[in-house]
């Protein structure tokens, strides 16, 4: 690896906002995370409320002159602080379980603020979520639309719905985060997506308000996006020739974000392709962001345990593992990790693999990665972590789940507790 594609890796500062260096040592705004580490320990995660806060203003602004909703994907990080946060800022939400839902209920987040995705809704989810009055079911498919249309009779009122449209357009990072593809579990196919509006039409408990799609998750280019926009412009068009006058159309969401190399569009750049497809259209305009507006605002706080040599090859052991962030096994992703203090210019990089505790061999975060030289109890920050990092971890090996740290100014509150072991085994029973 070259020497200047070290130092940019071994600077994840210099393209994530609010997290610097003060005095030799990490920031997140205007806090140590030294400080953090002292107080809550490790592994843990920390968000900078900035960051956050800033990318939402972004999409609003770039939205600015265009009807729209930004609807916070809960799935990609649910913490309640967090959620509350982007609720007070007037966002709206993209769920995907009535767990979701919960949540959100429970920070007194009003149904015509929810849009439920997701291609598995069971029975008693829908009823929940018509119950709470949500703003539109995201519909999956023939067999999904009758229990709506049954629940919805149920309680005797219509059911706000849309069809999420297979846009059949490649798109996406791995193959498990892409899902706008025919040979993905998401979504209808277009013909079939078109007869079962027209079949609706003159329902009594199916209130046609839009169409939806989306295609992918992790994506660096604008291209996709404005062919998927384009697409379900027509699509929406048709509709509105058979005389189904939609109101909403929801492009989902699937903005990436730098984690090391990738160079992805602006916010701005992103928005500015979708309402020369749409305006015309005269609708009312849903996007789903999460990594986007959570991804680069939180980081991953771990402690060096021991060093290893094994045949040449160097392994750092942390305390943070799989459990904890499960992306690099699940997905093959790179987070980039640095220490906590800044490096010497002086100091030697050599290549080592980053790996937890658990007895996994994909337990590992990195392979071959440029560090300098660290020692054990040193503080080491696993990168762009914001994302669907807590929100996938686990109990695996018995291990307590991390703390959660919410950072504004120069303040930062411990906004999840970090489990003990009495939380391992709550609501187990001997016999």
């Amino acid at each position: 690896m070259a020497k200047d594609k070290d130092s940019d890796l071994l600077n994840p500062a210099s393209y994530t906002p609010n997290f610097s260096y003060r005095r030799g040592a990490l920031s997140c705004e205007r806090v140590s995370l030294a400080a953090i580490a002292a107080r809550a320990g490790t592994p843990t995660y920390i968000y900078g409320r900035a960051a956050f806060t800033s990318a939402y203003r972004r999409f609003r602004r770039a939205l600015r002159g265009t009807p729209h909703s930004i609807c916070y994907a809960v799935k990609a990080n649910s913490n309640l602080a967090i959620l509350r946060a982007f609720a007070r800022m007037g966002s709206s939400f993209d769920i995907v379980s009535a767990g979701e839902l919960f949540r959100l209920r429970r920070i007194g987040v009003s149904g015509e603020r929810i849009v439920f995705s997701g291609v598995g809704k069971t029975r008693e989810e829908i009823r929940e979520a018509l119950r709470a009055r949500i703003l539109l079911f995201n519909v999956e498919s023939a067999e999904e639309l009758e229990i709506l249309a049954s629940e919805a009779a149920r309680i005797g009122r219509a059911a706000p719905a849309a069809i999420r449209v297979n846009p059949d357009i490649e798109a996406g990072g791995h193959p498990h985060i892409a899902t706008g593809h025919h040979r993905h579990k998401f979504g209808v196919d277009w013909p079939e997506a078109r007869r079962l509006y027209l079949l609706h039409k003159d329902s009594l408990w199916i209130d046609w308000k839009g169409i939806s799609g989306h295609i992918g998750s992790q994506i660096t280019r604008v291209a996709p996006f404005r062919a998927a926009a384009t697409r379900l412009a027509g699509y929406f068009r048709d509709l509105s020739n058979e005389g189904i006058a939609l109101r909403y159309l929801d492009i989902g969401g699937g903005l990436g974000i730098r984690y090391t190399n990738e160079n992805p569009p602006s916010i701005e750049e992103y928005v500015a392709v979708l309402p020369k497809s749409l305006r015309a259209l005269g609708c009312h305009l849903l996007l789903e962001p999460g990594r986007a507006l959570i991804g680069q605002a939180g980081v991953l706080l771990t402690r060096v345990l021991y060093i290893k040599s094994s045949r040449g090859k160097t392994f750092i052991v942390v305390d943070a593992a799989m459990n904890d962030l499960i992306r690099p096994a699940l997905y093959g992703a790179t987070h980039p990790i640095t220490p906590v203090n800044r490096p010497r210019a002086s100091a030697k990089i050599s290549p080592v693999d980053i790996v937890g505790p658990i007895c996994e061999s994909g337990d590992s975060f990195l392979h071959d990665w440029p560090m300098p030289e660290v020692q054990p109890g040193d503080l080491l920050v696993i990168w762009g972590a914001g994302a669907y990092g807590f929100a996938e971890s686990s109990n695996y090996n018995s291990r307590p789940r991390s703390a959660e740290i919410l950072v504004q100014g120069s303040r930062f509150r411990i906004i999840r507790r970090r489990e003990t072991r009495e939380d391992l085994i709550r609501g187990e029973r001997l016999s």
